[in-house]
């Protein structure tokens, strides 16, 4: 730190603003210490913007700490400049423009009237980050279309399985006697270079089951289009709507227009925004498509708040069936991310001990956290 502005000087000067009813504590005074010893003590702007950006917090004590600087700080300063006449330049005015895609004219940078005035400092901020964390439904009707374009370039891959074909492989596997050979053929027949085979990969099953009921309708709309966006991804995802009965959705979502597919969709689901029926559903889902195979080795998502019309119990013992034959079961509630929220519905208590992940799925960042989770990352 320079002579002109000594450790003793910065503590007396805390004293005195706290003296003057400023809220200065310890660590405000070592952050100004530190910042002084970047800017340097000899010019007194450095030294005041120091400490006004260390020490005053409010707006409306920048009066009092103007005159208690001026007063303190006025000897230190008075070969080099006077604390008196000093002109401290004007913090520059700071407008944040929005990125809207959709309006042409909002580009960010400030109107003619803004521009007029001296200095302008302008801060590009867009709207996506905001839109990846709020609620769907808290969303307009212009945020769930840039929702729709953003879940539009989703890709959910979901997580591979270990497959009995062997492909070949430049790693040591097991010899690949028939490419040996034919390589030999080149070398007048001698095998100077050896093939490998190992077993491939192949996509586990996706089962997607969406709960369609009306306490689900703030947020279906959305999880619909996720759900379109896992079909047309890959193959070897199903797609089922949850309520009073099950209705699989698969062959409607597999048009890549996301609107003639969710169309067809809300025509085939029969009982859109109705009651729920989660345990009954599930059996249905058990006996007529999950334990004959569609289920088994497969991901099986459950996107639903949990709140069930039927018996606790039934529920329970079709996740246990369900999970006693799938690889991993994740259930999705978009539920969990309200402040003190906890599993106190029934069909929720009920089914989370056969779960093997609990996550939210209120918003687009939720949902990739779950696209990073069914691939086998860490969200």
């Amino acid at each position: 730190m320079d002579e002109l502005v000594s450790a003793r000087a910065v503590v007396g000067f805390a004293r005195v603003l706290r003296a003057a009813g400023l809220g200065v504590s310890a660590d405000s005074t070592v952050l100004f210490a530190d910042a002084l010893s970047v800017v340097g003590g000899y010019q007194a702007e450095h030294v005041y913007w120091a400490a006004r950006a260390t020490l005053c917090r409010r707006p409306e004590d920048v009066e009092r700490f103007d005159a208690c600087f001026t007063a303190w700080f006025s000897a230190a300063f008075t070969h080099t400049a006077s604390l008196m006449d000093l002109t401290i330049a004007p913090m520059p005015h700071v407008s944040v423009g929005f990125d809207d895609p959709t309006d042409p004219k909002t580009d960010g940078r400030p109107n003619d009237e803004d521009a007029s005035k001296t200095p302008v400092l302008t801060v590009r901020f867009g709207r996506a980050e905001v839109l990846r964390q709020r609620d769907f439904a808290t969303y307009t009707t212009a945020e769930h279309e840039a929702a729709r374009r953003a879940l539009a370039e989703l890709r959910v891959m979901g997580v591979r399985r270990r497959s009995r074909r062997l492909v070949g492989s430049k790693a040591r596997g097991r010899p690949d006697v028939r490419r040996t050979m034919r390589a030999a053929m080149r070398t007048d027949g001698e095998p100077l270079r050896r093939a490998y085979r190992a077993p491939s990969t192949r996509p586990r099953r996706l089962v997607l089951l969406c709960d369609v009921s009306g306490s689900m309708e703030p947020y279906a709309r959305v999880i619909i289009q996720f759900l379109h966006s896992a079909v047309v991804a890959r193959r070897q995802v199903e797609a089922f709507a949850l309520g009073t009965r099950l209705t699989r959705m698969t062959r409607e979502l597999m048009n890549r227009d996301p609107d003639v597919a969710i169309a067809a969709a809300a025509r085939r689901v029969t009982d859109w925004s109705g009651g729920t029926r989660l345990g009954e559903t599930l059996r249905t889902f058990n006996d007529e498509w999950g334990v004959r195979g569609m289920a088994r080795g497969a991901v099986v998502v459950v996107i639903s708040d949990g709140w069930d019309r039927g018996e606790p119990h039934v529920l329970a013992e079709q996740m246990q069936r369900v999970a006693r034959v799938a690889h991993r079961v994740v259930w999705v509630n978009p539920l969990k991310a309200s402040p003190g929220f906890a599993p106190l519905a029934a069909g929720m208590a009920a089914a989370l001990p056969y779960v093997d992940e609990f996550v939210e799925g209120h918003s687009l960042a939720s949902l990739s956290d779950l696209v990073r989770i069914l691939e086998g990352q860490d969200a």
